[in-house]
């Protein structure tokens, strides 16, 4: 069916020079110039076949035909307004709820949020405590940052955001010297500290990179990156980790990458969320600057921590 209705642009500078008396007041109060509520009201005569105003010295005044459309338009225009009005409201009083991984939030999310909130400061942020095998599904939580492959619940959205690069870190001394690491056997000669919820982190990486070896067995294991991240800097031996959750300690100089090579895993942190039902209006904005934040390299400030693109 063909619309014969106008723009709401159009029906607002109409609404507005109506009200003022004046198209350059109401460019003020539309934050536009004066030349596009003429425009506007221009365009809306032109649709209607009929005069709105008339100038009357410094004053724009209603014609007769103004006044008839303004009484039938004019309170659907306040209603649409106010209604919008409430609406944005009412979503950003709600927080938006997230449930983290621990990991991933202290060492890759929270160095960027100040970003999210510049950009979207009428947002506000709200996190739920993390549960390892939360199954995706709990009402209260808009959404959940995991880590996983590509096999998720059903009725459930994930969008790959980082992770997938394991690479081997080790001390920045440990790269001079006569038995600095400069190839991939180089490692086999280190204790090798493991993590203990993903104990063939190791033994992926090395075939990745096609390094033969023998069975690989643990000088230690941990099981958070942070504590493997302290035990290389102790000198414990060499772990290998998701680049994305040792940014700031290769930006301060406390670990080093021992060597360039970086092996992908299936395994990732994705932004998941239920696929069907009324979500948080927040949610496409949060996501697409994720994927933003997931695309744009990391660069140390000046305090060592990862800046992010804003």
């Amino acid at each position: 069916m063909r619309m014969h209705s106008p723009s709401l642009p159009e029906l607002h500078a109409f609404a507005a020079a109506a009200r003022l008396g004046s198209f350059s007041r109401a460019a003020g109060e539309l934050a536009v110039t004066q030349g596009a509520v003429s425009r506007a009201i221009a365009r809306l005569e032109e649709h209607l076949g009929v005069l709105l105003f008339t100038r009357e010295g410094r004053r724009s005044v209603l014609t007769a035909d103004g006044l008839q459309y303004l009484d039938v338009v004019g309170p659907s225009i306040a209603s649409i307004e106010s209604a919008s009005q409430a609406l944005r409201a009412g979503r950003s009083t709600r927080p938006l709820r997230l449930s983290v991984a621990p990991t991933l939030f202290s060492q890759w999310l929270i160095p960027r949020l100040p970003l999210f909130s510049a950009r979207h400061p009428g947002v506000a942020l709200s996190f739920a405590p993390y549960q390892r095998d939360d199954p995706l599904t709990a009402p209260e939580i808009d959404a959940w940052i995991r880590v996983g492959g590509q096999a998720w619940p059903a009725g459930i959205t994930a969008h790959y955001l980082v992770g997938r690069e394991l690479v081997p870190i080790c001390r920045p001394q440990d790269l001079h010297g006569p038995q600095a690491i400069r190839r991939p056997a180089d490692l086999l000669a280190r204790p090798l500290l493991f993590h203990t919820h993903y104990p063939g982190n190791w033994a992926h990486w090395f075939a990745g990179v096609g390094c033969a070896h023998g069975p690989l067995a643990p000088a230690a294991d941990f099981d958070q990156v942070a504590l493997l991240t302290q035990a290389v800097i102790a000198g414990l031996g060499v772990a290998v980790v998701q680049r994305c959750l040792v940014e700031a300690e290769l930006a301060a100089g406390r670990i080093a990458i021992a060597l360039d090579l970086p092996v992908t895993t299936e395994r990732g942190y994705h932004l998941c969320h239920a696929s069907a039902g009324p979500a948080h209006p927040a949610l496409p904005a949060l996501r697409d600057w994720l994927l933003e934040q997931a695309e744009a390299p990391a660069t140390p400030d000046a305090s060592g921590a990862p800046a992010a693109q804003p």
